[in-house]
């Protein structure tokens, strides 16, 4: 076939594996490794020489180290990884991309840059990509160091970590770390769509699994010595094979510490001509596909993978073949429902289909080299191509939690580049109807799917996927050290069971009885302590005043003390003889900080009551709060004063929402409430800016109600509360409902003409009659607030 010169082409492909123990183990670093399967590659092609002038572009993969924040190394890094490459080999392309991470981004990089060189934009690339980790933790383990820092100069498009969609807090406080629970979570849904028991579905685990092992034992490259295993052996519970989060034991899941690198060299046919690479190097790109997966919560079926099963019957239909064309397979297998939901349900390719599903042996016995596998697989396809000339390799490349998932067919047999524009079907999978979520689950429900978390082998904690008696579905696991849940979730299948569930400001807890709900979580009553840590509570007849007692941190405020506030406005709204409230922080200093820094960067649990930070900022009210604003209001401070009704401040306060200098937002409301309480574009520059504003400008502005000299604003908010203790309490409450009615309606003409049901409350009150008749009678009224 007579194709055009700018055609694209794999005509290179490199391995390298160091294995520590060995005569030849060096402890490289991740650039190291990335180097060597680069030198290879280039070798495999023509040699490095030979092509160094025609290198233009280079892409790398992102370590797990540049991924996330907490699988960082202690022994530095490359601040540009693919730069530090190319100054090894001495080349000087004029890219560089650093590829945001993920499973799928060898074949993504891969489709990517065959585009662009069709495109003309370069002469030849090199992909590239490694890990270090198992040389990683071998030096800690033993107390060495070695020193992997290096700064390289040099333009880069850095894409990022990549964690946009993955990393979603309501997951994460529901004990979704990491993927592994996340996975289970998805092959327990699938065993449940299959209507089989725990036992068989293992079984069927193992045996899909198994063929892996005896590929990986095979491959020179796999991560170190791997002996072929039976699927009684890999599933079967022991010490070495520890469960790690049910229904997963460790010889089931990916391990990534191995010290991997892999490299492909892409070119054009013209350029390979010119350069005299053989023909019987060339491997095309017949067919290609990417497309990401509804977040894990949003999706109808949680065993399914409909973006998987798109993007592969995508890429088999570009080529103009079926599966049963495909001579060889690499499914990213991560875990067993990577696999199975696209090669068993889609594509009906067995676990014992003699083709097999990896070249490699897959990732939990080859090795998982982070986002790069799938480029030791690419490697592995092309060798295997190029021994059995015109057949069909097919890689699925999975990111995420089953999040992303890029396809390729590639062959040796000559074909046109043609791109593929995804978009199509990612409106597909866009369009999909999601669950309703239910935000505050509480009372009976039902488990969709669950999932028990060990620790070191022993039973941890119990994370479920719920549905509510109206079908809306929400997480929850289990509160710390609630073994007796946790036992009774492993006595026989919990799928499909009923729970009771409870929303708390840290997660939704569920137990499997209400009675043992409630000894867990007892009711807190909502009335007001002696004493409290972190506040101090004054009571003045009808006043109540509350002070954030830890002036030695500025009042800022840590969950402890936020859930101490929250009770404290519990009982404050509860409780009938309490008509208003003065807000205030201890000392002249600070009215609050807002959040405490200190206390979140040292890893310690985050939560937020529901009522919101200082149990205040998600707080509708009908009882008023007065801030007596003392010295400065950062961040949270402001946002609690934003909560408030009226403000009164000293004239040495200032406020501001400073979060986007720490790298946050003013998530508790501020972002909200500030636009709506000062001109828009005044709010939009403090916000962005995170400047402040002095108790001038903010009464300017009308934040401020009124200022008071310095230490004083306590003093000018117990007078404007005695102002309001003297009238009808009952009118302040309702008046503050017609308020909170009026602010969910989109105009000013709305609101006014809204059903005024408020009213018709207020006329049934004994106030309503003492009012009128107090001012006829000329006497001082008595109000009764009823």
């Amino acid at each position: 076939m007579s194709l055009p010169a700018n055609t694209p082409i794999l005509v290179g492909v490199g391995q390298f594996t160091e294995r520590i123990g060995t005569p030849e183990f060096k402890a490289l670093s991740s650039v190291d490794i990335a180097t060597e399967a680069a030198r290879r590659a280039f070798d495999d092609a023509l040699s490095l020489d030979a092509m160094r002038s025609s290198i233009d572009a280079i892409a790398t993969t992102r370590t797990f180290e540049d991924s996330t924040p907490r699988r960082a190394q202690p022994f530095g890094k490359s601040n540009n990884f693919p730069r530090s490459i190319t100054q090894r080999l001495g080349l000087t392309p004029r890219t560089a991309v650093w590829e945001k991470g993920g499973g799928n981004s060898p074949q993504q990089l891969v489709s990517e840059f065959c585009a662009r060189l069709a495109a003309g934009e370069f002469r030849a690339v090199l992909i590239a990509g490694a890990e270090n980790i198992s040389t990683a933790r071998w030096l800690q383990g033993q107390g060495k160091t070695a020193d992997w820092s290096e700064t390289v100069e040099g333009s880069v498009e850095n894409r990022g970590m990549g964690l946009k969609g993955l990393a979603i807090r309501y997951n994460i406080r529901h004990g979704l770390l990491g993927t592994m629970p996340t996975y289970a979570l998805c092959e327990t849904a699938r065993r449940g769509r299959l209507g089989q028991t725990i036992e068989a579905y293992s079984q069927a685990m193992g045996r899909l699994f198994e063929p892996l092992t005896r590929v990986a034992a095979a491959n020179p490259y796999s991560s170190s010595a791997v002996q072929a295993m039976s699927a009684s052996d890999l599933i079967t519970v022991g010490e070495r094979n520890r469960m790690i989060s049910l229904p997963y034991p460790q010889r089931l899941v990916a391990r990534d510490q191995v010290n991997q690198g892999a490299a492909l060299v892409l070119t054009t046919t013209g350029v390979a001509r010119e350069l005299g690479i053989p023909e019987s190097k060339w491997v095309y790109l017949h067919g290609h596909a990417m497309v990401v997966e509804r977040e894990v919560m949003q999706r109808q079926d949680l065993g399914a993978y409909p973006a998987a099963v798109l993007a592969s019957r995508s890429a088999l239909e570009q080529t103009g073949i079926t599966a049963r064309d495909i001579s060889f397979f690499d499914f990213y297998s991560c875990y067993p429902i990577a696999v199975s939901a696209v090669a068993t349900d889609a594509l009906g390719v067995m676990g014992d289909d003699p083709r097999g599903l990896t070249v490699t042996g897959g990732l939990p016995y080859f090795g998982g080299p982070g986002n790069n596998y799938t480029m030791h697989a690419i490697c592995s396809i092309v060798e295997r191509l190029r021994a059995k000339p015109g057949s069909y390799g097919f890689i699925g490349a999975n990111g995420g939690y089953l999040s992303k998932y890029a396809t390729g067919v590639y062959s040796t047999r000559a074909a046109p580049f043609v791109p593929f524009d995804s978009s199509a079907l990612q409106a597909q999978i866009d369009a999909l109807p999601a669950p309703a979520r239910a935000e505050r689950p509480n009372g009976w429900a039902t488990i969709e799917t669950y999932t028990v978390v060990y620790t070191k082998g022993e039973p941890d904690y119990v994370v479920v996927v719920g549905r509510t008696a109206n079908g809306e579905r929400f997480l929850a696991n289990t509160l710390p050290q609630d073994k007796e849940t946790v036992a009774q979730a492993l006595d026989g299948d919990a799928l499909g069971r009923r729970i009771y569930v409870r929303t708390t400001g840290q997660a939704n807890r569920f137990t499997f009885s209400e009675e043992r709900m409630n000894t867990l979580l007892p009711p807190v009553p909502a009335v007001l302590r002696d004493t409290y840590e972190y506040a101090k509570v004054e009571r003045r007849g009808r006043l109540l005043i509350v002070t954030i007692n830890r002036p030695e941190v500025r009042n800022s405020l840590h969950p402890m003390a936020n859930e101490e506030l929250a009770q404290i406005w519990d009982a404050y709204d509860a409780d009938p003889d309490l008509w208003v409230a003065v807000f205030t922080g201890e000392g002249a200093e600070a009215f609050s900080a807002g959040n405490d820094l200190k206390y979140t960067a040292s890893g310690k649990p985050m939560w937020m009551p529901l009522t919101g930070f200082g149990g205040l900022t998600n707080r509708t009210r009908v009882k008023p709060i007065i801030a007596a604003v003392n010295g400065f209001a950062m961040g949270g401070g402001t946002e609690m004063a934003l909560a408030c009704d009226i403000v009164v401040a000293d004239d040495k306060a200032s406020f501001a929402l400073s979060e986007v200098r720490v790298g946050l937002i003013a998530g508790a409301g501020g972002l909200a409430r500030l636009p709506r309480q000062i001109p828009k574009k005044v709010a939009t520059e403090h916000i962005l800016t995170g400047r402040a504003m002095t108790a001038q400008r903010a009464y300017e502005l009308g934040l401020v109600n009124r200022i008071m000299p310095a230490g004083q604003a306590l003093d000018g908010a117990l007078a404007i509360a005695d102002e309001i203790l003297s009238v009808s309490p009952t009118s302040v409450r309702i008046s503050m409902m017609g308020m909170n009615a009026a602010d969910a309606q989109a105009s000013e003409a709305a609101a006014a003409n809204a059903p005024n049901a408020f009213v018709d409350d207020l006329v049934t009150t004994e106030d309503y009659l003492e009012g009128p008749k107090a001012f006829a009678e000329k006497r001082k009224p008595q109000w009764k607030n009823r």
